[in-house]
């Protein structure tokens, strides 16, 4: 793998798992001694990140792009008008093998008062296998494209819920309904649904985003998070 390759998967990642928080500053070469490479791949993964919506360019700084009150907003705005549609389009061309087992995985998941690291993991990979189900089933190339580009950034807004058991059960019931609505080919059932869905997880989000950002999780002057609550 190229190493601007491997900058780019790095950071991404400590991005989006908030090992980089947002607005930590991405100095070339601090950067490039962290990652044992030099200055030149991390400037192509950086001008790869900020076309990603990750990074952002302050003067001659780089930082971690922020997910703030405001951003969240404009986010969730952007996934009720496409992920209504998604699952309008779902429920007229889904293929029910597929929607039939997420459906189980959902309904076991929603009866769950605890979660251990695993069981959070399989719930998270679950909205995964959910989210893929939805995109190859409204065959649609536009929307698939903008949907892939908006879920980078649901991936960090969705680790500010991962410590909240009853937030993930609930909406292992929402998931669950949603599923429930594209089996029987109902597409208002599915956009709303849907709609009900966002408007839980933003507000959820909105209410963790405040301690998910608290002072202990500040890092080194890469941003790099020191506490165990990175979530």
């Amino acid at each position: 793998m190229k190493a601007s390759e491997r900058a780019y998967a790095s950071l991404r990642d400590d991005i989006l798992n908030w090992r980089l928080l947002p607005g930590a500053p991405l100095a070339e070469i601090e950067v490039a001694e962290r990652l044992g490479v030099s200055r030149t791949p991390v400037r192509e993964a950086l001008s790869r990140l900020a076309a990603d919506g990750l990074v952002e360019s302050r003067g001659r700084v780089d930082i971690v792009a922020d997910l703030g009150a405001d951003h969240l907003t404009e986010l969730f705005e952007l996934r009720e008008a496409l992920d209504t549609q998604a699952a309008r389009l779902a429920a007229r061309r889904r293929d029910p093998d597929v929607f039939r087992l997420l459906r189980d995985d959902f309904a076991r998941i929603s009866r769950q008062s605890t979660f251990t690291e695993n069981e959070r993991d399989a719930f998270y990979a679950a909205v995964d296998r959910f989210d893929d189900a939805i995109t190859g089933a409204i065959d649609n190339a536009y929307l698939k494209t903008a949907l892939r580009a908006l879920r980078v950034h649901l991936v960090r807004a969705r680790r500010l819920s991962r410590e909240n058991p009853e937030r993930m059960a609930r909406a292992a019931a929402e998931h669950l309904i949603i599923a429930e609505a594209i089996l029987a080919q109902n597409e208002t059932l599915a956009a709303q649904a849907t709609a009900v869905h966002l408007h839980s997880s933003l507000v959820n989000v909105m209410e963790t985003l405040r301690p998910a950002r608290s002072p202990e999780l500040i890092g080194t002057s890469l941003g790099v998070a020191t506490s165990e609550k990175e979530s």
